[in-house]
């Protein structure tokens, strides 16, 4: 049964994740303003929707392992496994305002995350400790996010003669909302039943934490990315992984920590974060390369992947 829920649950996410990728592009069409603004806040706060659920669990309960690896392994496998996938399939094209504006901030968030982590894991003063100070800290940042999109919805211009999209304003907006909730529930249909056959089978739960509840919960950003590339929306494929990365470190982290106060750094170390700022760079640096991500360069991304987790499961 638990294999039926894990096969059942993969189809609908790649089906719930294909129509609301149409949505969103109706929607922003429909709207006139640009598809990034939409792939950058809805589309990436309804994909991280499953790595916020279990955040709170997690941080309600005192399980920093669970916390920070869900934080930490979704920014990671959003970025090398995810991109790195997709350029493969389909090269990614970027924007010049992507490589100058929205991949600078990711970068600058990641960075600043990646070192609050070693100074926690480091310092004899933090002792370990990600504190109520530092979830505000990334609060505080992600307004900066906020303040380029509010800049975003200001310039957006109007779109020259009528323009036929797949669905009308009402339907996209109602297909857009049961897709999130099929992803949602298929999400956590997934996870579950991918436990419980990893128990069955005697795995640990570290693996466990890394590959089922991380790579799973990232399943809605790696079918979303990889039909938004295939059907040539290079905006949803690239800002849908920028905002949910942005997300990922200031919503899913950064929120309840504020609000349910301090959590223990558990089972992380200095190759883990490398890691983690090395994933924000090479999106950047790869994206700068000619104005899109190749195949090479996705090759490379999932390289690096298969190295780190190669280096969790030996480690």
């Amino acid at each position: 049964m638990e294999y039926l829920l894990l096969i059942f649950s993969m189809l609908m996410i790649i089906k719930a994740a294909d129509i609301l990728v149409d949505a969103a592009v109706s929607i922003a069409e429909k709207l006139k303003v640009p598809k990034i603004l939409i792939a950058l806040t809805i589309v990436a706060f309804s994909t991280c929707a499953p790595e916020l659920a279990v955040s709170f669990t997690s941080i309600a309960t005192h399980n920093g392992a669970i916390a920070f690896a869900n934080v930490v392994g979704s920014c990671i496998v959003n970025i090398l496994l995810v991109i790195g996938l997709s350029a493969i399939i389909n090269p990614i094209r970027v924007k010049d305002s992507t490589i100058k504006k929205e991949l600078p901030l990711l970068l600058l968030i990641t960075l600043a995350f990646s070192v609050t982590l070693l100074e926690g894991i480091l310092s004899p003063k933090a002792a370990g400790i990600f504190s109520r100070a530092n979830g505000f800290l990334f609060l505080s940042l992600f307004s900066l996010f906020v303040i380029y999109i509010i800049q975003l919805v200001r310039r957006r211009t109007k779109t020259e003669g009528e323009i036929v999209s797949k669905y009308s304003i009402g339907r996209a907006i109602v297909y857009f909302i049961l897709s999130v909730i099929a992803i949602i529930i298929s999400s956590d249909l997934l996870v579950n039943s991918a436990v419980k056959i990893a128990e069955d089978l005697n795995i640990s739960q570290k693996l466990i934490t890394m590959v089922v509840i991380v790579i799973g919960t990232s399943l809605p950003e790696l079918v979303m990315t990889v039909v938004s590339s295939k059907k040539e929306e290079h905006e949803m494929a690239i800002g849908n992984i920028i905002g949910t990365n942005i997300f990922n470190i200031c919503i899913v982290l950064g929120l309840p920590i504020a609000l349910l106060g301090d959590i223990a750094i558990v089972g992380f170390n200095v190759v883990d974060i490398i890691v983690l700022a090395l994933s924000a760079f090479l999106l950047f640096i790869f994206a700068n390369n000619g104005r899109k991500v190749s195949r090479v360069e996705g090759i490379i991304m999932i390289l690096v992947f298969v190295s780190y987790y190669v280096y969790l499961f030996l480690s």
